[in-house]
């Protein structure tokens, strides 16, 4: 009598029969089993990788990328492990671990052209090949610049938000992790600094900086780094920024090239000396806010300017935000706006410009709960920023992609899983032809023939494809 083949890891090794797998669910039994078919629980990332090939983005990281060939036979390419790490992202990844778990997932090499995807080891010798400023520098300068070239040109200009925020790392035993302030008060943590193009939702730069730097340090060098790489075809309309670049550098620098600014006062004694003496309080449209004018100048900076001061009756506030107690004044907030826009500019416009900063918190923290910008942390300073302009960049290849599509209502990376990335999909190669099937009820389909259609059309069109598929 032959004896039964039997799979390792599915059944035992000796002689007796496999026990069932079940589970009671309400009242139905249900069997577990395995199968060897090639399912993927990621297929529907395959359309965002059908753009980015078509994109050229691609070779344009090959190229970036400042790793040396590599030399093992069974060596595993810089730009592999690059574009593997991306794909973790997409599927939700927050740790070198989780990217890892990919290597599972049958469909991945297909859908992303890489050999295989890389192990946590092999990510973290990757990103330590990023071992200087100025190697990350030459990297990724190129490759924001390149997400800049691909936004169309505004009439009115873009609004250039300025933000730093803080990734808290409480064990702390990362390369540039210092005690800073942070909003929980001081801890381990390192503060970025970023630069975002509101209307389109893009990082135009990032860089990181040690944890005990402030708002504004290396400000000036991070502006002027972002303003060399800026097509022509993209013009500033204004640069907003809150109270931690209240710096006289920045203004003086802004001032020479011509650029305008609001940027949040620092409301310090002397401003409060003024607000308290006589000045005239005008009404505006909205129940109880009324605004004011100032010259000012503190220390440092180049010129007098324009502080605009804005109170508001907290009876009359109704969900606005800003604005905090100065002394004792019950019933009031306040905040103070710096700016050189010209005098034609009514106050409260001014203020209703700088309120349109909200959109660059917005996606600051997309970054942190989608992309897993707190987490994403190596040994070294120089990988740790690398593998975050990695997450950004990724960002930003979705912010395109959707554009794409045609899409106008803002759609986040969480959503965009729902909808269409954590899409089941099984795999075959059937006389050289390889095929995904897409596991897609049958009422979505339309939705996904018209969204491909689009991906694949050689000639930009106008016709946008809804932003998800109508359920069933």
């Amino acid at each position: 009598m032959k004896k039964t083949q039997q799979s390792a890891g599915t059944r035992p090794t000796h002689q007796t029969v496999a026990s069932k797998i079940e589970f009671q669910s309400a009242s139905k039994s249900i069997q577990i089993e395995f199968t060897d078919q090639q399912l993927s629980p990621h297929a529907g990332t395959a359309t965002f990788w059908s753009f980015l090939w078509g994109s050229g983005w691609i070779s344009l990281l090959e190229k970036c990328l400042p790793h040396p060939p590599p030399k093992s036979n069974n060596h595993l390419p810089p730009l592999c492990k690059g574009l593997g790490f991306i794909q973790g992202l997409l599927c939700g990844a927050k740790k070198l671990t989780h990217v890892a778990y990919l290597r599972r997932d049958p469909l991945v090499p297909e859908m992303v052209g890489i050999k295989r995807v890389p192990s946590q080891s092999v990510l973290s010798r990757f990103f330590q090949g990023f071992s200087s400023a100025g190697r990350n520098l030459n990297c990724f300068r190129t490759l924001f610049g390149w997400c800049l070239e691909r936004l169309p040109s505004r009439p009115g200009g873009y609004a250039l938000d300025l933000d730093s925020t803080r990734l808290l790392h409480e064990d702390g035993h990362q390369e540039g992790v210092e005690v800073g302030y942070t909003r929980v008060g001081t801890k381990p943590c390192l503060p970025p600094l970023l630069a975002v193009l509101s209307e389109v939702r893009l990082v135009a730069a990032f860089w990181l900086r040690p944890g005990n730097s402030g708002c504004a340090n290396n400000g000036v060098s991070f502006f002027l780094d972002l303003w060399d790489k800026l097509p022509r075809h993209v013009r500033l309309r204004v640069v907003r920024a809150d109270s931690g670049f209240c710096n006289g550098a920045l203004f003086a620098l802004w001032q020479g090239l011509k650029l305008h600014f609001v940027v949040a006062a620092r409301l310090r004694q002397p401003i409060q000396r003024l607000i308290q003496k006589e000045i005239s309080w005008q009404d505006t449209e909205l129940e109880g806010t009324q605004v004011a004018e100032l010259s000012y100048q503190e220390a440092g900076w180049p010129v007098s300017a324009r502080l605009v001061v804005i109170r508001h009756r907290l009876a009359d506030k109704q969900g606005r935000t800003g604005g905090k107690l100065l002394f004792d004044c019950p019933g009031y907030i306040y905040q103070g706006l710096v700016t050189n826009l010209p005098r034609t500019e009514k106050l409260l416009a001014v203020w209703r410009e700088y309120n349109g900063r909200a959109a660059c918190e917005n996606i600051i923290k997309e970054l942190d709960a989608g992309y897993g910008l707190p987490e994403l942390a190596c040994g070294q300073f120089w990988g740790t920023e690398a593998a975050l302009s990695l997450g950004v960049l990724a960002h930003n290849l979705i912010v395109l992609f959707e554009r794409q599509l045609g899409w106008q209502e803002v759609v986040t990376i969480g959503s965009l899983r729902y909808w269409m990335f954590v899409t089941a999909g099984v795999i075959s190669h059937s006389q050289g032809q390889t095929t995904i099937k897409l596991a897609v009820p049958q009422k979505e389909r339309a939705w996904w023939k018209r969204l491909w259609e689009k991906l694949l059309s050689p000639f930009p069109n106008c016709n946008a494809v809804e932003n998800r598929p109508a359920l069933p």
